[in-house]
């Protein structure tokens, strides 16, 4: 069945609503989501260490790879704030001859602020001086970069 998976990419800082549209995604498409942040919350890891993130990282994307394989529906919930993260998904996604959409979200940082400080997931909690450097940091798609994905199965909400 290869060639008939998809990858779908979605990227954005906390607060973005990516778990959100990852689940109506999973739903719609019967994809399977990758989130780094429900794992470390079942096995009890602090969403900050870093290198518990990486590894579990690289343990789903091993499983989103081995899904894609099979002509399954993978989607990538972490973040990927570099076009280098997404760059390096996508061109192993099409190595497996499978599509590939990137849907990215974005807002204001006081608005993630609003929506990480009332989710009560992060501790500690984030702060908005912490967002308003992530956002002037995160490395937004261009036109360009978009123009390297397949269209979006469904445009963002």
């Amino acid at each position: 069945m290869a060639g008939n998976g998809r990858l779908i990419i979605i990227s954005g800082l906390p607060g973005t609503g990516k778990t959100t549209l990852a689940k109506l995604l999973s739903a719609r498409h019967h994809g399977v989501i990758f989130s780094p942040d429900d794992w470390m919350d079942a096995l009890g890891i602090d969403l900050w260490d870093t290198t518990a993130r990486d590894r579990i990282e690289k343990l789903q994307w091993q499983q989103a790879q081995d899904l894609l394989r099979l002509g399954g529906v993978a989607i990538i919930e972490w973040g990927t704030w570099a076009r280098a993260e997404r760059d390096l998904l996508r061109e192993g996604a099409r190595a497996l001859g499978a599509a590939v959409e990137l849907h990215f979200l974005d807002a204001l940082p006081e608005i993630l602020h609003q929506r990480t400080s009332a989710r009560g997931r992060e501790t500690p909690p984030l702060t908005l001086d912490d967002l308003r450097t992530y956002w002037a940091t995160i490395e937004r798609p261009t036109a360009e970069e978009f123009a390297c994905y397949d269209p979006a199965s469904e445009p963002n909400p």
